[in-house]
């Protein structure tokens, strides 16, 4: 892994988020992997292609397989939304010949429609989603293969100190986490 290729996913990364901030389709489309990305070698068997299925889960979606499939979500997902934005946090790459990882935090403001006698957006609401989005190589760059977000769920102060609270007394008293005797050795 080189850090140019680092910088090509990652910008490959933040286009698809900009792309659905913009609610650019065209530009949408040409950032997820197509059949026609794959280089084959002259003398290659066209049966031997390597698999380029494209996949999508969106948060509390079923998976969603194929090309047709997902960009059509991505087409009511835009027809649906007046105002998206997000902020990506927690950022993670990783490269591996020509396949990449991307794990992230999506920090999203979105809107609906405007009500009917409004010229104004719907009210704003904010989530926190995690992301994996998953690139391959292609002679034009870097093409999103799959992407899978799920919502993460809230959680307030007193549900962090009870989970803090449960984990100490599963450690024993005073031992200093894990099950150990004392010694270090298991109990």
């Amino acid at each position: 892994m080189t850090g140019t290729d680092t910088q090509a996913v990652d910008t490959a990364n933040r286009a698809f988020y900009e792309a659905q901030e913009r609610g650019d389709f065209e530009e949408l489309t040409s950032l997820w992997l197509a059949p026609e990305d794959v280089s084959y070698a002259e003398d290659a068997d066209p049966d031997d292609a390597e698999d380029t299925s494209i996949s999508c889960v969106h948060p509390g979606w079923p998976v969603l397989t194929g090309r047709g499939e997902v960009l059509r979500s991505y087409a009511l997902i835009m027809a649906n939304t007046e105002y998206i934005q997000f902020f990506l946090t927690d950022v993670r790459i990783s490269v591996v010949a020509d396949t990449a990882m991307v794990t992230c935090t999506e920090n999203i403001l979105s809107g609906g429609p405007a009500p009917e006698d409004s010229d104004e957006l719907g009210p704003l609401v904010g989530q926190r989603v995690v992301a994996t989005n998953v690139f391959r190589r292609t002679r034009d760059g870097w093409k999103l293969w799959s992407h899978h977000a799920s919502p993460v769920l809230a959680e307030s102060d007193d549900e962090t100190d009870a989970l803090d609270d449960t984990l100490d007394d599963a450690d024993g008293p005073g031992d200093g986490g894990g099950n150990t005797d004392g010694d270090g050795s298991p109990a």
